[in-house]
């Protein structure tokens, strides 16, 4: 099944594998890639015949971040009201990843990058290649992370370590995120995909009502302060995307690549 050509879906047995799909530019995050994942997401969280979904990109890449040609200066004025309301379109994916009631296993190679890295953190379990790597851009761009890690990350790796990933965007290979306890497993390069799926498939042969408690439960606690660092995030990434520094500071990055 195909909802859009951003975005293929498709179901293996009790599995539904969601696909980025725009690998000519390594999975960047456009605004068709994000509502095309939300209504996916939603559609496979819906299916009565999906127990787990796996998501993964195509091409060379799990996902390369945000488009940065998507991040020219307006041409006409925009409020933060309505910069917010479209950064909420893309932390709804995050929502749906964490708050579904379906388990989301990340098949992640290539790279993992800014958006794309906080939509692999959002996921329930990561089967990493190898030769993956992630960071996190925003900041030296002048811009915010977002996805909920800014509440998610302190939690599983300390204040501190989540400080310098995302000030010094350092880059973070498969050996230190299994070390840190954000990867499941670690596959031979080529081999992401089949172990994220036979992992999806170990998961949908348990009774799904319990899987789905299991997910419920271990989420609930969190899912109030989460949405609290998402609601700071959201209006920091407004507040920034409206300063005109931050389109010299793209601008310039796009001018080095």
């Amino acid at each position: 099944m195909t909802l859009s050509p951003e975005v293929l879906s498709s179901r293996q047995g009790r599995v539904s594998c969601i696909a980025l799909n725009r690998p000519d530019c390594l999975n960047a995050i456009n605004e068709a890639m994000v509502i095309a994942l939300v209504a996916a997401l939603r559609a496979a969280q819906a299916d009565a015949d999906t127990d787990v979904i796996v998501l993964h990109g195509l091409g060379r890449a799990f996902c390369a971040g945000d488009d940065l040609t998507a991040h020219d200066a307006p041409t006409v004025p925009v409020d933060e009201g309505v910069m917010q309301a479209r950064i909420d379109i893309m932390q709804q994916v995050s929502r749906e990843i964490m708050f579904g009631d379906k388990p989301v296993i990340a098949a992640v190679h290539g790279w993992a990058v800014g958006g794309g890295l906080e939509w692999v953190i959002n996921c329930d379990a990561v089967v990493w290649s190898r030769e993956a790597r992630a960071f996190f851009p925003e900041i030296g761009w002048g811009m915010f992370v977002t996805g909920g890690v800014t509440a998610l990350l302190p939690r599983l790796i300390g204040p501190q370590r989540t400080l310098n990933w995302m000030l010094t965007g350092e880059k973070l290979s498969a050996e230190l995120l299994e070390t840190v306890g954000l990867v499941t497993r670690v596959a031979e390069p080529g081999r992401h995909l089949e172990e994220a799926m036979a992992l999806a498939g170990e998961i949908a042969a348990k009774p799904a009502g319990v899987v789905r408690a299991l997910k419920r439960a271990v989420n609930l606690l969190d899912r109030e302060r989460i949405e609290k660092a998402m609601a700071t995030e959201t209006a920091s990434l407004a507040a920034c995307l409206l300063d005109p520094d931050v389109s010299v500071r793209v601008a310039a990055f796009k001018g080095d690549a």
